[in-house]
């Protein structure tokens, strides 16, 4: 039952926000390990903006009453069926059907995927389609407790709210966001050393250094040393060095910080074509020293 008193704090005033300033995304992945509260985050955001009381969302005028209800023309939810542990291909094709109506009595219409993570495949790319349309007026939000459940081309077509859980230090939430599971992040735990190497590549590239590939070669030797977990490792510095630029951008390097982040989809491509770690580092390197 949804309950918009039961929500992430910190995570509907992100929302709000960007409803406010006019910059409310097409598509969230909202990734806690409560999906009751994340499910109510994102009902509460559709109410505050469909509500017709004077305190939004109050939770009872009649738009708040037939969402909350299911009753919204504007408003669909998708979730597992009775009896199934998975969400089908046959559930995520009308939801096509319906980008090609224009909303009834907002701005926008609303798809909201609950328990995201148990989309079959077939339903995770048909999913994937429905993001890749841009022209829709329509806000897609993703429910799921597991980001590494979420295929990377889903995550990279939404934006990403890992809600605030006291059991996850901040690291955590972060590697479980950029999709990799509690056992891998589990297995990288002691991270300071490479941690520092990934810092000094980082800033060597960055400084357009020829030493970066001293550097890249220290580091996969470094990750190749670790006594478990090696493709969990090999994430982790990719995660730290998206990170590290996302920081820059953040600091207003935009052209820059830019420009890696772009490389760093490349390498993503590369990874995914089974190109091996230290030839991937070995392309930043030679790449930045241009």
């Amino acid at each position: 039952m949804l309950d918009l008193k039961q929500i992430g704090t910190s995570e509907s005033r992100q929302l709000k926000q960007a409803q406010d300033r006019g910059q409310l995304s097409h598509a969230y992945l909202l990734l806690s390990s409560d999906e009751a509260e994340a499910l109510n985050t994102a009902y509460w955001l559709i109410c505050y903006v469909n509500c017709t009381g004077e305190k939004k969302p109050d939770g009872t005028c009649p738009a708040c009453r037939r969402i909350l209800a299911g009753n919204h023309p504007d408003v669909f939810l998708i979730d597992t069926e009775e009896n199934k542990q998975s969400i089908a291909i046959d559930q995520i094709r009308p939801l096509k059907q319906e980008l090609a109506k224009s909303p009834l009595e907002g701005d926008r219409r609303y798809f909201v995927i609950n328990h995201a993570q148990k989309l079959t495949l077939p339903a995770a790319n048909a999913m994937l389609n429905l993001l890749e349309e841009p022209a829709a007026p329509v806000v897609t939000f993703l429910i799921a407790n597991n980001g590494g459940q979420i295929l990377p081309t889903i995550k990279s077509r939404t934006q990403i709210i890992n809600f605030s859980q006291q059991a996850a230090s901040s690291k955590d939430r972060l590697l479980l966001a950029n999709g990799m599971s509690q056992e891998e992040v589990d297995q990288v735990k002691s991270s300071q050393e490479v941690d520092q190497a990934v810092k000094y590549f980082y800033q060597e590239l960055r400084e357009h250094d020829s030493l970066a590939i001293v550097s890249a070669h220290q580091l996969a030797g470094l990750v190749k040393k670790q006594k478990q977990g090696t493709k969990a490792w090999e994430k982790y510095v990719w995660i730290l060095l998206k990170k590290w630029g996302e920081k820059d951008l953040e600091k207003g390097d935009y052209q820059e910080a830019a420009n890696f982040l772009a490389d760093l989809m490349r390498v993503d491509q590369m990874r995914q074509s089974n190109v091996g770690f230290l030839n991937n580092l070995d392309y930043l390197a030679l790449k930045w020293q241009q």
